[in-house]
């Protein structure tokens, strides 16, 4: 029988098929932004952060999003080479975790989805100096305004300072609300080029 039609997750025996059928359940029952997940990284001392993000793509080789590199959590990605995230699903009562190492996406990658973002969104990203003091909206609303008179004509560039990671996961779990809290949880670990599952008590 097939795990994903017959509704008992823990019989999957590979991650990313189930990722696939959980995030299409969730696009269609999530209000908003359903490819949000909470993304956790350390700094230099071991002191982490945690912020939302948006999941931009992902395949047997891991997950990947964007950012200013010369933000905090860029500097913490690129410094410490490791981040955990988490997607949670109000609407289905699910949640999966993730954790490794990260790598930047190639150069090709990047560019071709920094082309795919609306040209505000480009424009914004040349404006902005993330995750630094700003000292008034209006700074900001200048900026955008600078950036958008030099890229009047013609494409928007990719800023040298935005690019993507890509968290390859040395496991994942899965995690389904039950009944008085005797929640199903499976988590695959990775062993060499393929997977371990376990299921974990509640």
């Amino acid at each position: 029988m097939n795990p994903l039609t017959t509704g008992d997750f823990t019989e999957t025996e590979e991650p990313f098929t189930l990722f696939a059928s959980w995030l299409k359940e969730a696009e269609a029952s999530e209000p908003n932004d359903p490819n949000a997940m909470a993304l956790a990284t350390v700094d230099e001392d071991g002191l982490p952060n945690v912020r939302m993000v948006l999941l931009k793509g992902f395949d047997e080789n891991g997950f990947v999003f964007y950012t200013n590199t010369e933000s905090n959590k860029g500097r913490e990605l690129l410094g410490q080479k490791k981040a955990a995230l988490v997607l949670h699903w109000k609407s289905l009562r699910r949640q999966i975790r993730a954790r490794g190492p990260v790598t930047i996406v190639s150069d090709a990658e990047a560019d071709a989805y920094f082309q795919s973002r609306p040209r505000d969104s480009r424009i914004g990203a040349w404006a902005s100096q993330q995750s630094r003091p700003l000292e008034s909206r209006f700074a900001l609303e200048k900026a955008v305004a600078v950036n958008t008179a030099k890229y009047a004509i013609g494409e928007v560039p990719r800023p040298p300072h935005w690019t993507g990671f890509r968290i390859a996961p040395m496991s994942i779990e899965f995690w389904q609300d039950k009944p008085f809290r005797l929640h199903d949880r499976v988590v695959f670990n990775r062993e060499g080029n393929g997977w371990r599952k376990v299921r974990l008590y509640p």
